[in-house]
């Protein structure tokens, strides 16, 4: 420190370079001594700061090196149209818009393609397999069935021209009978051990089948349409039993809860409607939702339902009582298909930029109730609410393990 910093120029164009006097060495030292708390006080604050920044580094490194709880994402060259877990092996089929079906061994590190079908000339619009997972179901915009073994590929069955006009969906009702609706509201059941004719046929919808399902004793197939009603066939006499009153909205998708003794469908309004069964004329409750349309659902427990939303978002919702749960998973735009493993470990959906996402929904098992009350003002807020499984993480849940 230069000894004359402070001093009127006259007075130090008058002094002569001398040795420092005492009182001068006084002052620099206490100077020099200031200068060295200023500086330790700064580097303790940088040390701070730079302790607190190395413990949001920690925070996301944590995020990012989790063990990996579901398969890796699966990216198809063509639009996927459905998919389906087989029931007993770790195998995914996945069906696209120029009518192949592909199958993936998946796991936690990997999903490997194990082999492709050529099935379909055009799109192939639903794929099932069999109860006892040896046969694949599948149907096509053009209008054929077709069965084939799921270890050797080879062609088990065709029915050509099947319908008079594009099949829209398929489900399987046992070992044997299996039943497919179209996009003109027909639907059709099939024995595999007849001829290649149907032996039940009925049109009773103006619009097309979009779903169907049946429960364990394979009484009833419910089938739920886009003119907004759920047919009922009785299998056993193969006959309609009910058809509901319309509703103001399509019926997109179907699903079983209270050990098949409540059905619920999604609808392309966002709403949930809830039958008992046995009462499929009327529903029982109504349950709104985000106002996009549901394009899938998957029952996950008794309880829980997950749907797959025009909005890019797969939403658990918990039904008795009825609560927003919050965000499963999202996918950057519509999901259309969605499905759950053979030992419910974790869903897998599908959206239009043609990648297949994998969700552990595991938790949800630790979920055995929720509280009666339900104020409304919170229901965006449990929309937007982000669960375990999502990608995206709430920032109080994300930065918890700093407090």
């Amino acid at each position: 420190m230069c000894k004359t910093k402070g001093l009127d120029i006259s007075e130090a164009s008058d002094m002569e370079l001398e040795p420092s006097s005492d009182s001068s060495m006084e002052s620099s030292d206490s100077e020099v001594e200031i200068s060295e708390a200023e500086n330790e006080a700064a580097e303790t604050v940088q040390e701070e700061e730079e302790e607190s920044e190395d413990e949001v580094i920690k925070a996301i490194k944590r995020e990012c090196e989790r063990k990996n709880d579901h398969p890796p994402v699966i990216n198809c060259e063509d639009f996927i149209t459905d998919i389906s877990f087989h029931p007993g092996s770790d195998i995914l089929a996945v069906a696209n818009i120029v009518g192949d079906v592909m199958f993936y061994k998946y796991s936690n590190e990997e999903n490997s393609l194990q082999n492709t079908l050529e099935l379909h000339t055009k799109a192939c619009r639903d794929i099932e397999f069999s109860l006892d997972g040896e046969r694949l179901f599948s149907t096509s915009k053009d209008r054929t069935i077709m069965l084939s073994d799921v270890e050797t590929g080879k062609l088990i069955k065709f029915y050509e021209d099947a319908h008079e006009v594009p099949v829209y969906s398929l489900t399987v009702i046992d070992e044997n009978v299996f039943a497919t609706g179209d996009d003109d509201g027909t639907v059709k059941l099939w024995d595999t051990r007849q001829n290649d004719r149907p032996i039940y046929k009925t049109k009773r919808n103006d619009d097309y089948i979009s779903d169907m399902v049946t429960n364990e004793s394979r009484k009833y197939l419910l089938c739920s349409s886009g003119d907004g009603s759920l047919t009922t066939i009785d299998l056993e006499k193969r006959a309609i039993y009910m058809q509901s009153e319309d509703h103001d909205d399509e019926l997109t998708c179907l699903g079983l809860f209270r050990t098949e003794t409540k059905l619920l469908a999604g609808s392309g309004k966002g709403k949930l409607y809830l039958y008992n069964w046995d009462e499929f004329g009327l529903f029982s409750d109504a349950f709104p939702g985000p106002k996009a349309a549901i394009n899938a659902l998957i029952p996950i427990t008794e309880n829980i339902v997950v749907t797959a939303g025009e909005d890019g978002n797969l939403r658990a919702t918990h039904l008795f009582p009825h609560r927003h749960l919050g965000i499963v998973g999202q996918h950057d735009i519509s999901v259309e298909c969605v499905d759950i493993c053979n030992n419910g470990t974790f869903i897998a959906s599908s959206g239009h930029n043609n990648e297949i996402k994998f969700w552990n929904v595991q938790y949800f098992e630790t979920i055995e109730k929720v509280s009666q009350k339900h104020k409304k003002h919170e229901r965006k807020k449990e929309l937007a609410n982000n669960l375990p499984s999502s990608k995206v993480k709430n920032n109080a849940e994300f930065f918890s393990d700093m407090a």
